[in-house]
């Protein structure tokens, strides 16, 4: 026998709505039957869950294009938001020194445009530098490629 979860879900929350009738954050209806707005139903459920943080950091993802502009987001793209610090990597390390002397103005517009991201610090980076630690004539404890640095 398979389940219907929709119409599990439809049942826990319409015998919810019955239970908590009288909840200050409950949408007020005529009638339990009548339909209610999807749009109310997938709020309550942010507003339950507490996802609206995520959500806002999703979107900074996502609108990185409106955010910044063209120009930056075709040479910079957000990698982590981790504890309030945004990691965004360039295509050139010419951008990422750009970006740094504007940092302060690209964060008070990453704050202002996208509403719930907590973005408190920025960390610019350039492109992954190619790696001298591998290879057949890679000397273990060597200073520098191929151990010609003093």
């Amino acid at each position: 026998m398979s389940r219907d979860l929709a119409k599990e879900l439809y049942l826990s929350y319409r015998s919810r709505l019955r239970k908590n009738k009288n909840a200050k954050d409950e949408v007020l209806r005529n009638r339990i039957d009548d339909p209610t707005a999807i749009a109310d139903v997938i709020n309550e459920l942010i507003g339950q869950k507490e996802w609206q943080l995520g959500i806002a950091e999703g979107n900074l993802f996502t609108d990185w294009d409106s955010l910044v502009g063209p120009e930056i987001a075709s040479h910079a793209t957000p990698l982590t938001l981790v504890d309030g610090r945004l990691t965004i990597q360039t295509t050139s390390t010419a951008w990422a020194t750009q970006l740094n002397l504007i940092s302060h103005q690209l964060l008070q517009t990453i704050t202002t445009q996208a509403a719930g991201a907590l973005v408190e610090e920025l960390k610019i980076i350039g492109p992954h530098a190619p790696s001298w630690k591998k290879g057949v004539r890679t000397i273990r404890g060597a200073k520098g490629p191929r151990d010609t640095y003093n």
